[in-house]
């Protein structure tokens, strides 16, 4: 399966995709854990130019850069891995850039739409980690260390990108799960493994 997770900043995606995967090991499945922007050394370069720097990107460019990142991931780590035989646990995806480029800042989801096309790879399940708007800020607040261009938005942003990730599971309820992610890391995980649970044992919710 290709199960990625999603969410705003303080959802949790990347202690949860780590805890996903060590539990699918110990089922003794092999597994893949990657991430965008990046994943592959290609797009490691464009994570570094999208959320280290400081240019201030036409919202096209944005995008079409995110989609760069995306395109050398699924052929160079993505697709083989699935080939493999293996699960593929992605913290964050397309959505992703629905969420943040297309919700948050503004840009034509027409175009998204269109890119997004182009990839030619949908997950088998995403995992949408929502937190209230208050709880995301603090968690985000306490991690310490450096931001991010994205982190360093205001409020009224992350409030954008967390509405944009609930319409879109709410479009896509077929692939989407949506687990409240404001409780305990050991509760959301039982969550995650539950949805994996039923999505291969054919269930849906």
């Amino acid at each position: 399966m290709f199960i990625t997770l999603e969410g705003g900043e303080g959802a949790g995606k990347s202690t949860q995709a780590a805890l996903l995967a060590d539990a699918l090991c110990a089922r003794g499945l092999p597994v893949l854990r990657t991430r965008e922007p990046g994943g592959a050394p290609g797009a490691e370069l464009l994570r570094g130019l999208l959320l280290g720097g400081t240019t201030d990107w036409s919202q096209r460019a944005e995008t079409l850069l995110h989609f760069a990142a995306r395109a050398e991931h699924v052929e160079k780590t993505i697709r083989p891995a699935l080939a493999a035989g293996m699960w593929v646990v992605c913290d964050r995806f397309y959505d992703s850039t629905l969420a943040y480029q297309g919700y948050g800042q503004g840009a034509d989801m027409g175009f998204i739409q269109a890119l997004i096309g182009l990839v030619g790879l949908t997950p088998d399940l995403t995992i949408v980690l929502d937190v209230p708007d208050a709880v995301g800020a603090g968690r985000l607040r306490g991690r310490g260390g450096p931001t991010d261009r994205y982190e360093r938005l205001d409020a009224a942003f992350h409030t954008r990108v967390n509405a944009g990730f609930r319409t879109i599971a709410a479009a896509a309820p077929d692939r989407c799960v949506v687990v409240p992610a404001h409780q305990t890391i050991d509760a959301v995980h039982a969550a995650v493994i539950a949805a994996i649970d039923r999505r291969a044992t054919g269930g849906r919710r």
